[in-house]
């Protein structure tokens, strides 16, 4: 059975950081673009971060640029989320997904596999 699960999501002061981290199991993921995605009350799922199968490529929101940063594991069935300089607005159930296929497909929300997700809040 094919599993992303997320981790070390939780409650952090405005400006403080947490890491993220989607475990897939289930099937070999290093040749799936992995990435990240959040979905705040209210709001509609948004992209938030990808990383190709070698890591190579990399693409942000603008809303996150500078702030986030996105890795893979050696064994390339880990993908991290390095979140600094958290923002209330910041706050949203944080999703993993992987796709086996073009980057660009995965950041339009096209995905073969989703995780349950993982909350984050982040207190001004």
């Amino acid at each position: 059975q094919v599993q992303l699960v997320e981790s070390g999501g939780g409650l952090v002061q405005a400006g403080g950081s947490l890491r993220l981290s989607c475990a897939a199991s289930g099937r070999t993921f290093s040749n799936y673009a992995m990435g990240w995605f959040r979905q705040a009350p209210g709001k509609e799922r948004e992209f938030v971060a990808n990383i190709t199968w070698s890591g190579d490529t990399k693409y942000y929101a603008d809303s996150v640029k500078g702030r986030f940063t996105i890795s893979r594991g050696n064994a390339k069935n880990t993908v991290y989320l390095q979140m600094n300089s958290l923002k209330p607005e910041d706050t949203a159930v944080y999703f993993c997904a992987a796709h086996l296929g073009l980057i660009s497909r995965l950041r339009d929300g096209v995905a073969d596999y989703w995780g349950q997700g993982t909350q984050v809040t982040v207190s001004s």
